[in-house]
């Protein structure tokens, strides 16, 4: 069975891994508190994009006649591996954005106030 000319064994083994880690990661993100859970979304995203890109542009190419010639080749070879990069950069920024940090042992009442004297009275406006 082919579609679009292209055997249905190669489409599965092209979007098939994408797919599982979209359903994975799909679970994850939802079970899970993540603080930068847009970009991993995006990322997860642009990469299952970065797996069709290939039978999109089959798919143009077969529509438009544009097959055949050079440099249409050559521009899908340059663009997907561009867009599967970009989907590592938005998870790897994901990942590396800085959260919220605390201090351990450290709470933020246990802080002095900043306005402080060295005998412990405040200075400036007094709290209401």
């Amino acid at each position: 069975m082919e579609i679009i000319g292209v055997p249905l064994v190669t489409l599965i083994r092209s979007l098939g891994p994408p797919l599982v880690v979209l359903a994975v990661g799909a679970v994850l993100l939802i079970r899970r508190r993540v603080v930068r859970a847009r970009l991993m979304w995006a990322a997860l995203v642009v990469q299952l994009a970065a797996a069709v890109l290939p039978f999109a542009w089959l798919l143009l190419q077969v529509g438009t006649g544009l097959g055949g010639r050079t440099v249409v080749g050559l521009a899908m070879i340059l663009v997907q591996p561009g867009v599967e990069a970009l989907a590592w950069l938005l998870a790897l920024g994901a990942v590396v954005a800085a959260a919220p940090r605390r201090r351990a042992g450290r709470e933020p009442s246990a802080a002095p106030p900043e306005s402080a004297d060295r005998d412990g009275t405040e200075t400036g406006s007094p709290r209401t």
